[in-house]
């Protein structure tokens, strides 16, 4: 038993410790997160019951065309 918690002991300090490296290489941790706000404003667009004034089917185009340019934009910085 006395294993087993410092086995789990070790295991959480270890992730403390990488925790901050690996978030300090993550690049552009902003415009992930813009990716994925749209994906999840287009799942409640397109679950919603109305058509939002006629816009839906507007919006859910601008929101893939947004992604698309923010993907492409992280494609760019990977050269």
């Amino acid at each position: 038993m006395k294993k087993m918690i410092a086995l789990v002991f070790a295991l959480g300090l270890m992730g403390l410790v990488l925790t901050p490296v690996v978030q300090a290489k993550e690049k552009h941790p902003k415009i992930k997160a813009a990716i994925h706000a749209l994906e999840v404003a287009k799942m409640d667009m397109n679950k919603a019951a109305h058509d939002f004034g006629g816009h839906r089917v507007e919006a859910l185009a601008a929101c893939d065309k947004a992604i698309e340019q923010l993907k492409l934009c992280l494609d760019y910085d990977k050269k």
